[in-house]
């Protein structure tokens, strides 16, 4: 199982349109194939500068290298991730064991 995180601080004020307009985008990511328990996440502490996540889990390598190449994951990136992403860590792992 791999889980892909992205955690992240948008251009946007928080309450904005576009920060609404990015995250119901970024939601739309859940319907890809492939894509398990994809959560968004609202940071609620003041440990780091990101403001928000997104995380998701695939059964293996060859589908997470799918979720990247898909159209609409590109289509997000190229779209919203380069326009309204000013800074984020991107952290992809497994489980040991």
């Amino acid at each position: 199982m791999i889980t892909h995180s992205v955690f992240f601080r948008l251009k946007f004020p928080k309450g904005s349109s576009e920060e609404a307009t990015f995250l119901s985008a970024a939601a739309k990511l859940s319907t890809l194939p492939a894509v398990k328990n994809f959560a968004s996440l609202k940071q609620t502490s003041s440990k780091n500068d990101f403001d928000y996540g997104l995380t998701m889990e695939f059964e293996n390598q060859e589908e997470y290298n799918g979720y990247n190449i898909h159209p609409d994951h590109v289509s997000f990136v190229n779209t919203y991730w380069e326009a309204y992403v000013e800074k984020f860590l991107e952290i992809d792992y497994e489980v040991i064991g």
